[in-house]
């Protein structure tokens, strides 16, 4: 899938398909949060029914992605298949706090996949990202390990939300909190990205 050749996608475009599910996911789940369906003999809190709703929204809106930009990135790949997996085990089993847990595995996954690179002295992140933004090697290092803390913080709070405060809570922080963290984080980058920063001509 990933091996599709690349092409251009309007920036404009690709940003509403990629936040688009979450904002989706949080006005249907703010609408019938209060409400109880019965299907198929069962009865299912709202949260639920969002979460069923929100899995195939996400699914096309990764496969528009690809169909349009001719790739995905690894943490796009991953977390399409985990919202598939975590969130089809809250709807099939009922559950929610599957669902909830979604962030932190994707947290850990590229946390703990960044820091065995950096174990090995090596910078995972610059194979994903240095087309987009070429630096020096320092650089990649420094971005890396701030990142693999990000990303491990995270995790942890996304485990304390779910874990110690409502469902109305979560959602709000998984909307509106986590986006605004990664915005946030690559923001405060920007001094890091002027040092170690490389123009085309030194790249090449």
């Amino acid at each position: 899938m990933t091996d599709m050749k690349e092409k251009k996608i309007n920036p404009t475009l690709k940003l509403v398909l990629e936040l688009g599910p979450v904002a989706l996911f949080f006005i249907s789940y703010s609408r019938i949060k209060d409400q109880q369906f019965n299907l198929f003999g069962q009865t299912y809190e709202g949260f639920i029914v969002a979460t069923a709703a929100f899995i195939p929204v996400l699914l096309v809106s990764t496969a528009l992605i690809w169909w349009l930009s001719g790739k995905l990135s690894k943490m796009q790949v991953m977390t399409a298949i985990l919202v598939l997996v975590f969130g089809g085990m809250s709807v099939w089993f009922n559950d929610e706090r599957f669902f909830k847990m979604k962030p932190t595995i994707i947290y850990l996954l590229f946390g703990g996949l960044l820091g065995f690179g950096l174990l090995r002295g090596q910078s995972y992140l610059r194979y994903v990202m240095e087309e987009a933004m070429p630096m020096r090697e320092e650089g990649w290092m420094i971005l890396t390990r701030r990142l693999c803390a990000f990303f491990f913080t995270l995790a942890v709070a996304n485990e304390v939300v779910w874990r110690t405060m409502s469902t109305d809570a979560w959602v709000n922080f998984k909307t509106f909190g986590l986006t605004l963290a990664v915005f946030g984080f690559f923001i405060m980058q920007a001094k890091l990205f002027n040092q170690y920063g490389l123009d085309k001509d030194e790249d090449a």
